[in-house]
């Protein structure tokens, strides 16, 4: 397994079996066996995933804030479950990677352009009753019973 051609056909071939002996090789100190550069990268793409699960959760978010406050009268329990559910899956992954918690605000404005784009499309309504920029504070994003007018 020292050789690393071996070691990328693995990782290539059957990620599962790759991360098991991978894991393994580790635990017992068998370093020289470890491609330690696609460990890596492994790890890097692992926070991204955290990071790209949180802004889909915050894009989700803001499209039924922006619908519930643009629709009054298609205010529904679907929407309001939806909300409920970005919010706690929001609040599992800060939980699980605070880390991210101080980008929050970067995060939502970088996402709030596909959420805006999706309400409009969703809603038909004129892409001028939307705001141009994020109009919720982080606070307003997390807040449990926060819904908006």
């Amino acid at each position: 397994m020292n050789n690393p051609t071996n070691r990328h056909a693995d990782y290539d071939g059957d990620f599962y079996a790759w991360t098991l002996q991978t894991a393994q090789q580790l635990r017992s100190g068998q370093l020289d066996q470890v491609d330690l550069a696609q460990v890596a990268e492994e790890i890097e793409d692992m926070g991204k995933s955290d990071r790209r699960a949180l802004e889909s959760h915050l894009k989700i978010l803001m499209l039924h804030l922006l619908k519930w406050q643009h629709q009054p009268s298609h205010r529904g329990v679907s929407w309001r479950l939806s909300i409920a559910n970005a919010r706690d899956e929001i609040t599992a992954i800060l939980r699980d990677s605070p880390s991210l918690r101080p980008r929050l605000d970067e995060l939502a404005a970088s996402r709030y352009p596909g959420a805006r784009k999706q309400a409009i499309l969703e809603t038909g309504l004129a892409p001028s009753s939307f705001p141009e920029t994020c109009p919720f504070s982080v606070e307003q994003l997390l807040e449990e019973d926060e819904l908006p007018n």
